[in-house]
């Protein structure tokens, strides 16, 4: 009984015990998981809104389903390059039935405690991971800004502008107060000062929004399995991907709540992650939405705006079920210049050499073994912007250093 108690405080401590920070946090991360949503869907091919749809889903059903409080999970880059080449070959339909498989496997996984084993995963790679993170978000922003600042010297001078304007905001905000969030006082300045700006002097056009990445409208999803389940031959093609799917998004998801476990400074439950990551694909996929995973830097994002419980992801998926009903003009005004000063300050605070350097100085074996780990898991990273590929050659050395060095029994990785 004591122990069911337990549980119980603990939940209701995750919805109450930092309603303010959690509110804004989560105000944040919506805004947040949008550029970043809405690009993978343009690189997956399909229409942006199917992007929202999964963020929704995901935000709304791991605020309350999730093992990690204040984590978020949308849809997610790493999936969307693995769905890209199947919707492109065969349809829409056939990346439905995938998530949706993809989900299945994801709970069974969940089920059986897989989320332990991928705890062993060694500190020096988690760092590499996160260091390649901060790589992949800053060379997205700089694409970003080169694809949409505009052909003239003033579209230029503009994007440039209101960035600095944001960055300006996030840094220098915090001195006169914490109580809200520098990051979304910096979305909305420079989005003010765009209106204003193109109000006063009739620059409309000459700098980029949301608005102008896609179609952020459409009707509301039908719940329904995918038909081409029923097609043996298909399903064949399928389940290579629906596995690659359900590992991938296990792994980020993984690492990803191990570096806002020690942000925060509390554990997270991983069978019940996993089996809430699993629930989230397989009702993606049953609806027709992409795939979703734990993303990392809206993670960050959240966390350095004080989220820290299950509000925050709560709040994120709200404010984004009413932008997708009433607010996709209101939404396509923000600039994309706010969102990139926004994930280039969550850039600044996520990169860390630090333990690189300290096992570099500290020259033993076990030390260069670690930080070998490090550079091979970032080197993979910024080589094929594929936060997965970086985990898996990071692993792959560490298993390399186990076999030659593992009968030794001082040997640690760490």
């Amino acid at each position: 009984m004591s122990e069911r108690n337990g549980f119980m405080e603990r939940e209701v401590q995750s919805w109450t015990g930092n309603g303010r920070g959690d509110f804004f946090a989560g105000l944040v991360s919506a805004f947040a998981v949008l550029p970043e949503v809405i690009g993978f869907t343009i690189v997956a091919g399909v229409d942006p809104v199917l992007g929202l749809y999964t963020s929704v889903i995901f935000l709304l059903l791991l605020s309350v389903l999730g093992g990690r409080p204040a984590m978020v999970s949308a849809g997610a880059g790493s999936m969307a390059v693995l769905v890209a080449p199947l919707i492109a070959d065969h349809g829409l339909d056939y990346m439905f039935a995938a998530v949706l498989i993809a989900g299945a496997i994801q709970l069974f996984l969940g089920l059986i405690g897989i989320g332990k084993l991928m705890r062993r995963i060694p500190q020096s790679v988690i760092s590499g991971f996160v260091d390649g993170l901060a790589f992949i978000i800053l060379m997205s922003q700089i694409t970003t800004f080169s694809e949409n600042c505009g052909d003239t010297m003033l579209s230029i001078s503009l994007m440039v502008g209101f960035i600095a304007v944001g960055l300006a905001v996030i840094f220098l905000f915090p001195r006169i107060t914490k109580a809200v969030p520098s990051t979304l006082i910096a979305i909305v300045t420079v989005t003010v000062l765009s209106v204003v700006i193109n109000a006063v002097f009739g620059l409309s056009g000459e700098s980029r929004t949301i608005g102008d990445l896609g179609d952020l409208t459409g009707g509301w999803p039908g719940l329904g399995i995918p038909a081409v389940l029923s097609d043996a031959s298909a399903l064949g093609i399928i389940l290579p991907y629906a596995v690659s799917l359900a590992f991938v998004g296990l792994l980020e998801t993984s690492l990803t709540a191990q570096v806002v476990d020690k942000m925060t400074a509390t554990p997270s439950d991983d069978r019940r992650e996993c089996c809430a990551q699993g629930i989230s694909n397989f009702v993606c996929g049953s609806v027709g939405a992409m795939p979703g995973c734990a993303m990392i830097g809206q993670a960050v994002a959240c966390v350095k705006s004080g989220g820290r419980g299950r509000l925050s992801t709560l709040v994120s998926g709200l404010v984004l079920v009413l932008l997708i009903a009433f607010g996709s003009d209101l939404l396509g005004i923000i600039p994309l210049a706010a969102l990139i000063a926004v994930m280039l300050f969550v850039c600044v605070s996520t990169f860390d050499w630090t333990k690189f350097s300290q096992d570099i100085r500290a020259r033993d074996r076990n030390a260069l073994c670690a930080a070998g780990m490090t550079l091979i898991t970032f080197i993979a990273v910024a080589l094929t912007r594929n936060l997965a590929i970086g985990a898996v050659a990071g692993l792959s050395l560490a298993l390399l250093f186990w076999l030659v060095f593992g009968k030794d029994r001082t040997f640690r990785i760490a």
